[in-house]
């Protein structure tokens, strides 16, 4: 990764997907999940699944912008989950699965929002998208074995809402 790299960090639900269509779909970045947007100062999984520390299971991604826009890594994000369901993501349920756009600068706010707005239009008429877009806030990695699980588990749990919609 050159020193040109930026950080998106989204959550769509279960983080082992999300991280997994990511690296799947998008050559150059560097992933990996963990916990943010909550109240704990030290999370670990086992809180977090409870909803209690109100983290969210996220994916930090790093990227170089002379070679993948953040635009597109966000409209990826709404192809590849539902973001009009409240607080959760097929079967998984709780705040930890919320769908969010967690920015890192005003840029990325309102590239988020445009995005959001455009997405809504053309693809969710009718069906509210309540993604949360929020400033980002301290990323707490995850425990190393939720690291790229999917790669390292090709049979373990995938959320049946990560596919591509369009």
């Amino acid at each position: 990764m050159s020193n040109n790299s930026e950080i998106a960090t989204v959550a769509a639900g279960c983080f082992w997907g999300t991280e997994h269509i990511y690296n799947k779909h998008f050559k150059g970045i560097t992933t990996k999940v963990g916990y943010t947007g909550g109240s704990a100062e030290s999370p670990k999984y086992e809180l977090v699944k409870t909803g209690v520390t109100k983290h969210a299971e996220a994916c930090e991604i790093r990227f170089n912008p002379d070679e993948i826009s953040y635009e597109s890594l966000i409209e990826f994000f709404y192809k590849m989950h539902d973001p009009t369901t409240v607080d959760a993501q097929g079967p998984d349920i709780g705040n930890q699965y919320r769908s969010a756009i967690f920015y890192h600068s005003e840029e990325q706010k309102k590239i988020a929002e445009q995005v959001t707005a455009r997405v809504q239009k053309e693809h969710y008429a009718g069906k509210p998208i309540v993604t949360e877009i929020a400033p980002a806030s301290t990323f707490f990695d995850a425990e190393e074995y939720h690291q790229f699980y999917l790669e390292r588990n090709p049979d373990g749990y995938a959320c049946p809402t990560h596919y591509l919609r369009w």
